[in-house]
């Protein structure tokens, strides 16, 4: 039809998508970040994120499964909880992704920066990620297959950089047992806590697949296959990374790499004085982060299009270019969105934003699949159920500045939802 868009991607199209969205930001930048509040302790929140992310991921696939429409938690909240709920997903999701894209266009310009050896201030860093912002929306508004060949080029180079790396480390300082044995050791439950909630957030690109359901071929099979792959290697590489960047550097100078031109990955490659290594590096580095961006630049906007469409944002955010069938206007808001949060010029805020706003998104997901009627489960009701308790849960440890702000927009959002059904309302009447 017209107006819908077209179902191009199989299951390894579906998995690079995912793990377009995931290795990126979360692996180059974020570790850092939840290292920097957590310590050695950083193994067991990448092991506590990793679970949670994984029960969500699941509740993710059935839903998209079952309601295999573009953007994913919006939708199912109208279906399966109330428009309130659904809205709120929506909003908060809006909030969350925008926050997580602008971290990756200022991580993929400090890691370009560190590479270069450019000494920029803050109004050149602003102004170099606004302009690669602009080029990243002009790809995505090309529409899916052309975004989705630029995304396997990306996944690629980033899984080699990341693969060379580890190996390295392996056959320079061995296997990492210390880490393992101080991350027992660390006691610190506040801040493990902490940084599992900044770390959950860095695994939940798995959502992008759900977030593409109508452009996705055989969605019932092919999106809860793609999840579940997509999460298996995401966790062993996430393990993997975290534990070459302790062994290499030890936990409290890896956590501080994250200040300045946040290109922590970069700062273990030049530790291990091994030649060209920095180079790949610092390839895969501003690879991942482009393959975050352009991958949520592609889920984002296709939240504004299903909100666009039910009327809770203007209805001309909802119509597709029919020369390329992309949601190009949707596309380009969403560039403007994301424009706004870079200029905060700080990694460590846009994240760490971010991590509140998103558990609220998934607690909703889980509750949405709590709902579901029994015909179309296609599993067990303990794991929404488990997935809606843990993002609840962890999204109170997070620094009350964060949860604050979140509430706050949460609850403005919520009234403009009341009074603008109160407008549809009295416009029917």
């Amino acid at each position: 039809m017209e107006n819908e868009l077209k179902r191009e991607l199989k299951t390894p199209g579906a998995i690079l998508m995912g793990l377009g969205s995931i290795v990126g930001t979360g692996i180059f930048v974020s570790i850092a970040i939840a290292t920097q509040i957590a310590g050695s302790g950083i193994i067991i929140a990448v092991i506590i994120a990793a679970v949670l992310a994984a029960l969500n991921g699941l509740s993710s696939a059935q839903l998209a499964a079952a309601h295999p429409v573009s953007r994913g938690t919006y939708e199912y909240g109208n279906r399966f909880l109330n428009s309130y709920f659904g809205f709120a997903a929506g909003w908060m999701f809006l909030i969350a992704k925008s926050a997580s894209a602008a971290t990756a266009v200022l991580g993929c310009i400090g890691y370009l920066f560190y590479a270069l050896d450019v000494n920029a201030d803050q109004v050149l860093i602003i102004g170099a990620g606004l302009l690669l912002l602009f080029l990243m929306t002009l790809l995505v508004s090309g529409g899916i297959k052309r975004s989705n060949q630029a995304n396997i080029l990306i996944v690629s180079a980033t899984l080699l950089g990341l693969a060379l790396l580890v190996i390295v480390s392996f056959f320079v300082k061995g296997f990492p047992v210390q880490p393992i044995i101080d991350s027992v050791n660390d006691t610190s439950i506040t801040s493990i806590l902490y940084g599992s909630a900044l770390m959950f957030v860095a695994y939940t690109g798995y959502g992008r697949i759900a977030t593409l359901g109508e452009e996705v071929s055989q969605p019932r099979t092919t999106i809860p296959k793609a999840i579940i792959l997509a999460m298996l290697i995401i966790v062993i590489l996430y393990l993997s990374v975290s534990l070459t960047a302790i062994q290499v550097m030890g936990a409290e100078a890896f956590g501080q790499t994250v200040e300045g031109k946040a290109a922590p990955l970069m700062l273990v490659a030049q530790a291990l004085s091994v030649p060209i290594i920095g180079s790949v590096v610092t390839i895969a580095a501003i690879t991942a982060m482009l393959g975050v961006l352009l991958n949520l630049l592609l889920g984002l906007s296709r939240v504004i299009l299903s909100m666009a469409r039910r009327k809770d944002l203007p209805s001309k955010l909802g119509k597709i270019n029919t020369r390329n069938q992309s949601p190009a206007i949707a596309v380009w808001v969403t560039g403007g969105i994301i424009g706004l949060l870079v200029l905060s010029g700080d990694v460590v805020f846009t994240w760490s934003f971010s991590a509140f706003t998103v558990l609220i998104y998934y607690a909703i997901t889980n509750l949405s699949a709590l709902r579901m009627p029994s015909e179309l489960r296609l599993y067990p009701s303990w794991i929404p159920a488990l997935g809606l308790f843990g993002c609840l849960f962890l999204a109170f440890w997070i620094e009350p500045t964060f949860w604050i702000g979140g509430l706050v927009l949460l609850g403005a959002g919520l009234i403009w939802h009341s009074i603008a059904l109160r407008l549809k309302a009295a416009h029917k009447n």
